[in-house]
Formats: C-alpha cells, structure tokens, sequence
C-alpha cells in the first residue's frame, strides 16, 4: 500500500490476512484521500472488500479504480454501489 497525493495504491492479493496486516497503514494513509487505487490488486475476498468498504467511508468523494477478480460478484452480492456505498434501492 501506497499513498501518492489523493491516490490510496493497494496491491496483491486483499484477503483475510492482507486486510488484518494492511488495516493500520491504510487506517494512518486514508486522512485526505479521494482514489482508491485498486488496479494493482489481483483477487479480493468479502474481508479485503470490508476494508475497501471502510476505507471509502472515510473518505469524501470517493472514486474506486480498478475492479479485482472477485469484487464484482462481492458488490453484487453485498449490494454495494461502484463506490463502496450501500445500495438501498432508491
């Protein structure tokens, strides 16, 4: 993980044990930023996309780049918007 400007860059592979590894540089990183970055990362699972999850929630504005194997049919199945948000149907 990376921050460059408002770009929050995460990489490899977002599963269980990346999200619980990564979670405080990514809680120390995300204060001001607007991208999350995610072209780089191969796979995600529902808790890497949990962090995704929480991470776009403190951002303002949030716009998500890229889209892992995985995260489409998480999305889907989470009902959560292109940025992260809860779909509530309206």
């Amino acid at each position: 993980m990376r921050r460059e400007g408002a770009r929050l860059h995460l990489s490899g592979t977002l599963d269980r044990i990346a999200a619980t590894t990564a979670w405080p540089q990514a809680m120390a990183a995300v204060a001001g930023a607007r991208v999350l970055d995610v072209t780089a990362v191969d796979a995600v699972d529902s808790a890497g996309l949990a962090m995704l999850v929480a991470l776009a929630a403190r951002m303002d504005d949030v716009h998500v780049e890229g889209a892992p194997r995985g995260m489409t049919e998480l999305l889907a199945a989470y009902r959560l918007t292109p940025t992260l948000a809860f779909d509530d149907g309206r």
